[in-house]
């Protein structure tokens, strides 16, 4: 026999993990956060990483920093449903879940998986070297994953990774991907590696996701120009110096406001009073504000 109270706490588990559940399907456009945090330790964000859903299907992933692969399945995403999955730079808070996906893709997915990312420099390797050193099957970290470049290995079925390498100091917008619909581009931005911002356009809306950037190249403004929501990423508190890497508040709502986002959503968050934050970046930006949430879903249309 089980006791009422044993019940009851059994009831409030069961609810706790189906709200935890979320999914954006049936939107016609939407952006769901998979990971709202920093690469500080969070008990409620996971680090970054981004999912642009259309009507029933996630078609594109931005980012797979610690805690996404989870996320991502708590979203309800389907690998096979994916058309792209880019990467911003290499920094790990955006790129350590990538093994976990890879692993877990096992006969969920058969056709090749576009995946892109950035050119490198003297601090971080290009993406497609990057990858080798992961996924070889004779010498990378990840041997055991060898298939996603190509390699024939037994009793496995995972994608093959198709790979595309964006140059980070081109002055103009670099075209990803022109599919069923959906286009995306992507352009450098200023970080402390070599990082790409994506704007992704379709159905007559348009996205724009931020990564890691100190704000002060006024050539992404004209890349996010008009955007019906641009992703922005919040890193710093309130008060804080300017920074070589990341942007302040103030420069946040600076260059949201210049840009004439119809939504900023603000994401990359740390352990920080985000209300001082928030009331300094809307001292420039007028605009409609979210403050972004793990599994939080935006829509769009």
């Amino acid at each position: 026999m089980v006791r009422p109270f044993v019940v009851g706490i059994l009831v409030a588990v069961v609810m706790a993990l189906g709200a935890s559940a979320q999914t954006c399907a049936g939107n016609p456009v939407a952006v769901q956060i998979l990971g709202s945090g920093n690469p500080a330790a969070n008990p409620e964000r996971a680090s970054s990483g981004y999912l642009l859903w259309v009507g029933q299907q996630s078609k594109m992933m931005v980012d797979v920093g610690g805690g996404t692969y989870f996320r991502f399945s708590q979203s309800r995403a389907k690998l096979a449903d994916l058309a792209v999955l880019a990467i911003s730079h290499l920094h790990p808070d955006h790129t350590s879940d990538l093994a976990a996906l890879m692993w877990g893709s096992n006969r969920q997915r058969s056709a090749p998986l576009p995946i892109v990312g950035p050119s490198g420099s003297n601090v971080a390797p290009d993406f497609a070297t990057f990858l080798n050193r992961l996924f070889d099957a004779r010498s990378g970290a990840f041997q055991v994953l060898g298939q996603v470049l190509g390699a024939e290995q037994p009793n496995s079925a995972r994608p093959v990774l198709n790979i595309s390498v964006v140059d980070v100091t081109k002055g103009e917008p670099t075209n990803v991907l022109d599919r069923d619909g959906l286009i995306v581009t992507a352009q450098g931005i200023p970080h402390s590696m070599p990082t790409l911002a994506y704007r992704v356009q379709l159905r007559g809306a348009a996205v724009v996701f931020n990564s890691d950037q100190n704000g002060t190249d006024p050539k992404f403004i004209d890349f996010a120009k008009g955007a019906d929501l641009l992703v922005m990423h919040m890193n710093l508190p309130a008060g804080a110096p300017l920074d070589p890497s990341h942007a302040t508040p103030a420069v946040v709502g600076r260059v949201a406001q210049a840009a004439g986002s119809k939504r900023l959503v603000v994401s990359h968050i740390g352990l920080f009073n985000v209300d001082a934050a928030v009331a300094e970046l809307k001292q420039a930006y007028t605009g409609l504000l979210t403050v972004g949430a793990d599994l939080q879903c935006i829509q769009i249309q």
